[in-house]
């Protein structure tokens, strides 16, 4: 039986000062379905949903919008939440500070005789978060809450005002393989409550495992739009659609030729600075040789990031002992300016917080972790940091018109780029990338592949933590497993198949040995 259709965008045009954003896109939704909407960064995703949202206002675009079979013309997004619609981005909107339930009910309070009812606000918060399969008290502080519990915690504040058309932008790119899957059941399970739901993603295996429908945007206009079986869903015609080409194999051909171990870390030991006495990293010790590259896999919470940030200058946690080696030499790392003496970059698994300034431009993130690659007689040399800059934009093919435009301005995959550029600046033996393709886009992420390995054939000692198994396996030479702070395994990336590393991942005793 087909469904009625619930909104229709009709023509949609998005014009910024020198940018066509979006180009007569139209779309079409069935109520009680999910359609994933797929396109490359900057392709014109999110803006679209800005647009449907609210967040750019009616008469700031052309076209029509015909939601549950009437035009509307929302001036914000207060209007498009009480119509029904309600929109969680890839970066949540949580408060950390506040509990469970002062976030379900920021701004749309339960007011009685003049002051808030919280018996009345935490009745509806324990039914809605019930209904998103989440079992805490709703007391407790957002902070204390894991990226997946905080998702299904927007999901039951989006749930609480009666939506009826949910969109969810990369609701998935911070979970780990658990938490993606629970979030992926609820969304089939609010199709029984009649809900409609939008999902952007870039990761094909989710959007063949759940849409209903998928539309292709490239370059800010509709590709195709075409209704599938869940399952069925043919990855390499989305593919096609997205980068206007094959990718014949998302992993780049790459011959490896390792030399000499140049990094070496032995029995690293870090203690969670939260939790007095609980280590982090257990007596960690690897290895890795000039022109390698080692992947870390692990679950979320595993101690993969904590591992690698206490590595770059001591950055997490409370170092408790342990030794680096780079180049047979043992240095110390008791800052992050001694780590970037030593040649050693890493690129942050959280590019926003801890990779970027967004109030900078392209052309001064650039440079800022090397500021003596542009002196010229001890003053800044403002013409050789725009051509640094410049050949970076060249070289990533970062998408913008200027180097001179601000950092925020920049889709997310365009930033990583950015954040990438400004590690290889300072030249570094090695560079430790931390979820390099989170958020990327299938074009974005060969480019990003092919970068990697490039470095590898300069020389470098290049590690890689991802939670997507087969991204490790396609570009790696070797993998290590990490579970609760401890090095459980190390496999060959010839030998390696999902089903192994998630064993490897999930127990502290493994068949493998470290190496």
């Amino acid at each position: 039986m087909e469904h009625p259709i619930i909104l229709q965008m009709q023509g949609i045009t998005k014009i910024f000062p020198g940018v066509r954003a979006l180009d007569d896109v139209t779309l079409e939704v069935h109520r009680g379905t999910i359609l994933s909407i797929c396109g490359e960064n900057g392709a014109g995703k999110s803006t679209l949903m800005k647009v449907l949202s609210g967040v750019y206002p009616h008469g700031t675009y052309e076209g029509k919008i015909i939601y549950m079979g009437e035009e509307v013309t929302f001036k914000d997004i207060k209007e498009s939440e009480h119509a029904g619609i309600a929109i969680i981005h890839q970066e949540l909107a949580m408060v950390p500070e506040l509990s469970v339930t002062e976030n379900i009910f920021l701004g749309n309070e339960i007011i009685k005789r003049g002051l808030i009812d919280w018996d009345a606000e935490r009745d509806h918060t324990v039914e809605v978060l019930k209904k998103v399969g989440l079992s805490v008290d709703p007391d407790t502080l957002i902070k204390h809450l894991g990226v997946g519990q905080q998702q299904l915690v927007e999901i039951a504040k989006a749930l609480s005002k009666n939506v009826k058309l949910l969109i969810l932008d990369e609701p998935t790119s911070a979970l780990n393989e658990a938490d993606s899957a629970n979030l992926l059941d609820l969304m089939r399970g609010l199709k029984d409550l009649d809900i409609t739901c939008i999902m952007i993603s870039h990761k094909l295996n989710e959007i063949a495992a759940i849409s209903d429908a998928v539309t292709v945007i490239r370059d800010g206009r509709t590709v195709e739009t075409y209704a599938v079986e869940a399952g069925q869903v043919d990855e390499d015609r989305i593919i096609r659609a997205m980068v206007g080409r094959s990718i014949e194999n998302r992993f780049p051909a790459h011959v490896s030729n390792p030399g000499e171990v140049i990094f070496e870390v032995s029995n690293w030991r870090v203690e969670d600075p939260n939790n007095p006495g609980r280590l982090v990293c257990k007596d960690s010790n690897f290895n890795v040789r000039a022109g390698e590259i080692v992947g870390f896999a692990g679950l979320m919470g595993a101690g993969r990031t904590e591992l690698m940030r206490s590595i770059f200058g001591h950055n997490y946690g409370i170092f408790l002992g342990g030794s680096i080696k780079i180049k047979g030499k043992e240095i110390q790392v008791n800052s992050v300016d001694a780590a970037i003496r030593q040649g050693i970059a890493y690129v942050p698994e959280d590019r926003k917080n801890l990779g970027l300034n967004l109030l900078n431009s392209i052309r001064i993130t650039t440079v800022s972790a090397n500021l003596k690659g542009i002196l010229r007689g001890g003053l800044l040399d403002l013409e050789k940091e725009y051509d640094v800059a410049e050949e970076y934009r060249r070289s990533l093919r970062v998408k913008t018109q200027s180097v001179d435009r601000g950092v925020a301005t920049l889709s997310g995959g365009n930033q990583q780029k950015v954040v990438l550029g400004k590690w290889m600046f300072t030249g570094p033996d090695v560079l430790i990338l931390d979820e390099p393709t989170r958020g990327i886009d299938v074009g974005a992420k060969y480019e990003i592949y092919r970068l990697i390995h490039e470095l590898a054939d300069h020389g470098k000692a290049v590690i890689i933590v991802s939670s997507e198994l087969p991204e490790l396996i396609g570009i790696t030479d070797r993998i290590y497993t990490i579970f609760e702070g401890e090095i459980t395994g190390m496999i060959d990336s010839k030998e390696a198949q999902q089903e192994i590393l998630m064993k490897m991942m999930t127990s502290s005793t493994s068949g493998s040995e470290s190496k």
